[in-house]
């Protein structure tokens, strides 16, 4: 089955991108999850504005990352939640409210599509969150979860 990638999906590709895979795979998986799309002939418009979203999104170059890089691993980003007393959260910690806070830090624009996250983060304390900038550069950015 031929697909087109609307999200990044590790080992296959990347938005935008046609890839051939099982047929279960992208019917029940990719598909559902809104991860791909079925490929036809008048898809290549499709294909294109993906792209066209994804290099605007996208940081301009690796110095550019670089430079982003240095100011994320420069300081710890504090996020305050409610919590019980055992110091378990209510909820849990969303790549959103992550990439809100680096961008406050920053003062850039970070793509919550971009961080990498272990597990859920469902307790305070300390926890490390990857953030790939551009292929070649990976920040790793401390997050402080405290009680509010």
């Amino acid at each position: 089955m031929k697909l087109i990638l609307t999200q990044e999906v590790t080992g296959l590709g990347g938005p935008g991108d046609i890839v051939e895979v099982k047929d279960g795979y992208g019917r029940n998986y990719l598909i559902p999850r809104g991860e791909g799309i079925r490929w036809t002939k008048g898809g290549e418009k499709t294909v294109e504005s993906i792209k066209a979203a994804r290099k605007s999104r996208a940081v301009r170059d690796q110095a550019h990352a670089e430079e982003i890089k240095g100011k994320l691993e420069g300081n710890a980003v504090a996020l305050k939640v409610r919590a019980g007393e055992s110091g378990r959260l209510f909820g849990a910690i969303t790549t959103g409210d992550i990439a809100e806070a680096l961008s406050a830090a920053a003062g850039e624009t970070v793509d919550k599509r971009t961080l990498v996250l272990g597990n859920p983060i469902k307790s305070l304390g300390s926890h490390a969150v990857s953030v790939k900038l551009h292929d070649d550069v990976t920040a790793q950015v401390t997050v402080n979860v405290i009680p509010a």
